[in-house]
């Protein structure tokens, strides 16, 4: 079960670092001098299609990450030793005795 959702962990994350680098940089660097400002709702506009997807990866991301954090915490709470089974041993009746010293 951690093993499918640590796969998952893996692959959203690399979806979000593809995302992320597909994303148009217009708030820093050259993205700002080198863009046209041709957006009709003002100079950030509208959230297109690839900052979606990236808001919902990231959230997916975030969700997985905290899924795992309670299977790893639920599984570190269990003891290899609660899964032993104790069985008393009884002294077999056949045992020969150590003679006593006898006393006065």
């Amino acid at each position: 079960m951690i093993g499918i959702f640590f796969s998952i962990q893996i692959i959203l994350a690399i979806i979000l670092i593809i995302l992320a680098l597909l994303n148009k940089s217009s708030s820093m660097g050259f993205g700002t001098y080198a863009s046209s400002n041709d957006s009709v709702f003002g100079a950030k506009g509208p959230m297109d299609f690839l900052t979606k997807a990236t808001l919902t990866v990231g959230f997916l991301l975030v969700l997985n990450t905290l899924t795992l954090v309670y299977l790893y915490n639920k599984q570190a709470n269990t003891s290899v030793l609660d899964e032993v089974k104790i069985h008393k041993t009884t002294t077999p009746k056949n045992i020969p005795t150590v003679p006593s010293i006898p006393t006065k």
